[in-house]
């Protein structure tokens, strides 16, 4: 299959395994450094927007313990009865990312192992949607790649797509977008090799 055959299917393939998918899932929450980071400095309740929430397991579960008001959007239905199982305070809507459309900001805009499922062109067109979604003095967390290019994995043993800007390319938009600080951790070994991004945007 061609890239653009396994991208078409990927999200399918989610929603085809979602069940096996949630009981496989690390729920030692290897993000959480990542997921304070994000909180730091933000009001209890903070209103926190996870894209690509899957079942909301362990993040989503972490963050609504914590106080805070969760909203998580995904484009797989099953996962989302999931979720909304796991964390039935919060709030999720169906939404593919390529077609993101909220009118709410948030203090925390997160994408665990999310948005690297889009396109070059697809996440060049989400970042100002990101901006956008981010209040004043709100964060920013993303999980990328370690450069600009296509890639496969699998879920579940099926495949799926993966693709990532450079780094670079992701700092500097960021910074151009209003994003006050913006942080590239490359290989973080607490997180078996993530790429994280955390970005603090600007004050109004």
């Amino acid at each position: 299959m061609t890239f653009a055959d396994i991208k078409a299917n990927t999200n399918n393939v989610y929603d085809r395994v979602a069940a096996q998918w949630d009981a496989g899932r690390n729920t030692d929450l290897q993000e959480r450094p990542w997921i304070d980071r994000l909180l730091t400095g933000l009001p209890t309740p903070a209103r926190v927007l996870d894209l690509g929430c899957g079942s909301a397991r362990p993040i989503g579960q972490y963050i609504s313990g914590l106080g805070h008001t969760l909203t998580g959007i995904d484009a797989s239905p099953a996962m989302l009865a999931l979720a909304r199982t796991t964390v039935p305070s919060a709030t999720f809507l169906e939404m593919d990312l390529t077609a993101l459309t909220l009118g709410d900001t948030f203090d925390a805009v997160l994408s665990w192992d999310g948005t690297f499922h889009l396109s070059v062109a697809e996440q060049r067109a989400l970042l100002p949607k990101l901006a956008a979604l981010t209040a004043p003095n709100g964060n920013l967390l993303l999980t990328i790649g370690d450069s600009e290019g296509e890639v496969t994995g699998t879920v579940v043993g099926e495949t799926v797509y993966h693709a990532s800007l450079q780094p670079e390319e992701y700092i500097d938009t960021l910074t151009e977008l209003g994003f006050a600080s913006v942080t590239y951790t490359a290989n973080d070994p607490a997180t078996h090799g993530h790429h994280i991004l955390l970005a603090t945007c600007k004050s109004a």
